[in-house]
């Protein structure tokens, strides 16, 4: 097989399901507000620890994460995030912007686990036995992602009135939240109507 492949694929794979995804988006608006810089680097730090592990470990021991869990205390982190700014007043704008990296790196974190991205990391490395290669790739794709977010956010969307973006980022965040908390909600009530399914139909 040829040794590119497995790039290629992952890279095209990435590039175009993470096109106007939740994750450029959340990017757009961090970078509109501060560090353009600080987003980029805090982004790709954890698209390589989640989609890293993802590749390398593969699905075995990742299936043991409790991504229920993880996505509802990822809502409530996004919402808090939303709320905060819309609660205090101009002077904590430079305390927002000394927590850019650590800020991006979490919430960049948590939406990626159990996203499409970390299933398809999981699946062409499995598929292809080259997860470096796909890793290779999936960075390659956040790259070219991320930079673009991150510039528009920077230079465009800083255009607009401060108060526009901080309330838009608020709603943005808040909505994320609270379907990753339904989303999680739905899949735990779903458990048990399937296990008791399952062990009727046992002999």
């Amino acid at each position: 097989m040829n040794t590119t492949i497995p790039l290629i694929s992952s890279f095209i794979l990435i590039l175009f399901a993470e096109l106007g995804d939740k994750t450029q988006l959340v990017t757009i608006i961090l970078s509109s507000r501060s560090s353009a810089i600080q987003v980029f680097i805090g982004s790709m730090l954890a698209f390589l620890l989640v989609d890293g592990l993802s590749t390398i470990i593969g699905g075995t021991l990742l299936s043991l994460l409790p991504y229920q869990w993880i996505h509802i205390f990822s809502g409530i982190v996004f919402i808090t995030f939303g709320i905060l700014p819309l609660t205090h007043r101009e002077n904590v704008k430079i305390k927002e912007k000394e927590i850019t990296f650590l800020k991006t790196f979490s919430m960049v974190s948590l939406m990626e686990l159990g996203d499409k991205t970390q299933l398809a990391a999981i699946v062409l490395a499995a598929e292809t036995g080259s997860p470096i290669l796909v890793l290779l790739g999936i960075m390659l794709a956040f790259f070219l992602v991320t930079g673009i977010g991150v510039t528009i956010g920077a230079k465009i969307l800083r255009l607009l009135p401060e108060r526009y973006l901080k309330l838009g980022a608020s709603l943005l965040f808040i909505s994320f939240g609270v379907i990753s908390i339904l989303k999680a909600i739905m899949e735990i009530e779903m458990l048990p109507s399937f296990l008791t399914i399952l062990f009727k139909n046992s002999p």
